[in-house]
């Protein structure tokens, strides 16, 4: 299988060719070129690695793809940090825009788009119908896995997006490909909540020489404060790790003092930070948890959340990065599987009438449902769906 992938890739795997860069740019730092892949194969490539489906869609695949693993600076905690990224070019002297794709959750630094480069690499190869595609590590993974990743934060995992744009723009320039200055915004899951939180930053900040056309955030727990609430109502549930990581994450985030033995029983808050230290992925975090609610939360928050003032800070985080209280004023096209349990199809549908109440206007903003699927099946359906809209946006 490596042999086919090599071969299918033309993978560089020299150290000596990675080009380093002066200090002259803003916001990239270096690169190295990691790969190419020819558009007669892109089908081929998609096939070995499980993703027949996209191989098998109405997608054009026109362009041979040069891929870059990038590094560049971004901010964390009011201070700058190196972070890390993929950036995959079409071939061809046409100016084209930029698809930005934030990966679903992740808590294994070996998964990170920049060291997992046979399924990133054959992600990024849609590359071949025309976009410049940028696929970020996100804060925490790759350059900066020193960092517990913000999870679940808004500004910082814009910022993560915006920042890897600028040095992709960066890139353009000094690799001679030409970037028209528009911009879609995918993602899944993580992806879909990163997705949405740099949609609204893309609109307040309205970084110059970007133009964002449409973003497409899918499956995504958007109100956060909700998705507590949810589960909280629960018995059980069955990814528990999701809960640690947004409370390790706003821990290490807002830098608060408050001890996680506040929100969960031991041993599990003893043992949570070295779960997330980057060498473990969800299934092994969840066998080290329990997916009884009441057995890993304190009675105490389950009872008083919204009301001790222990759980302040806590609160305070969670409706800080929950997305209800503006409107998007760029086409957004909301998706997500009706069959969802993980994270519930309620939460994105109370989201978008939200931001329907708040004023955004339903020519721009669509919610589509994927019936039938859940948070696994839906994924590939999604980014067939929104590859069709951005394609008829272009």
């Amino acid at each position: 299988m490596m042999v086919l992938f090599g071969l299918l890739i033309g993978c560089n795997d020299d150290s000596d060719d990675a080009i380093i860069q002066e200090q002259v740019n803003a916001f990239l730092q270096d690169f190295e070129q990691v790969g190419n892949t020819r558009a007669s194969l892109i089908n081929v490539l998609l096939r070995v690695t499980d993703f027949q489906e996209l191989a098998d869609a109405d997608l054009n695949f026109n362009f041979d793809v040069i891929h870059y693993k990038v590094t560049y600076k971004t901010t964390y905690r009011e201070e700058e940090i190196v972070a890390s990224g993929l950036v995959s070019f079409p071939v061809t002297d046409q100016a084209m825009p930029i698809l930005s794709f934030q990966n679903g959750t992740n808590t294994d630094n070996s998964q990170a788009p920049t060291e997992d480069l046979t399924t990133s690499i054959a992600i990024s190869a849609l590359a071949s119908m025309g976009y410049i595609f940028v696929f970020p590590d996100y804060i925490g993974f790759g350059a900066s896995a020193d960092i517990v990743s913000p999870y679940h934060h808004a500004e910082y995992c814009a910022r993560a997006v915006i920042d890897l744009l600028k040095a992709t723009e960066e890139l353009a320039i000094q690799e001679g490909f030409g970037f028209n200055e528009d911009v879609f915004l995918a993602g899944y899951s993580e992806g879909g909540y990163a997705t949405m939180a740099t949609h609204q930053y893309f609109e307040m900040e309205q970084p110059e020489g970007f133009n964002l056309k449409a973003s497409a955030p899918a499956s995504g727990g958007y109100d956060v404060k909700a998705f507590q609430e949810y589960l909280f109502d629960q018995e059980s549930y069955d990814n528990p790790f999701y809960l640690a990581f947004v409370a390790l994450s706003y821990k290490e985030a807002y830098q608060y003092d408050d001890p996680l033995s506040d929100l969960f029983q031991e041993p599990y808050a003893m043992n949570i930070p070295d779960l997330f230290n980057g060498t473990q992925g969800g299934s092994s975090i969840n066998a080290e948890l329990t997916t009884e609610i009441s057995e890993l939360l304190q009675p105490e928050i389950l009872s008083d959340i919204d009301t001790d003032a222990r759980y302040t800070d806590f609160v305070f985080a969670l409706n800080d990065n929950s997305f209800i209280n503006w409107q998007p004023i760029n086409p957004m096209y909301m998706f997500h599987g009706t069959a969802d349990m993980t994270v519930p199809y309620q939460n994105s549908l109370d989201t978008y009438e939200q931001l329907v109440s708040n004023g955004a206007q339903t020519d721009r903003l669509q919610f589509i449902a994927l019936e039938g699927a859940n948070h696994t099946t839906g994924v590939v359906p999604y980014v067939i769906e929104a590859l069709e809209i951005f394609e008829n946006l272009r």
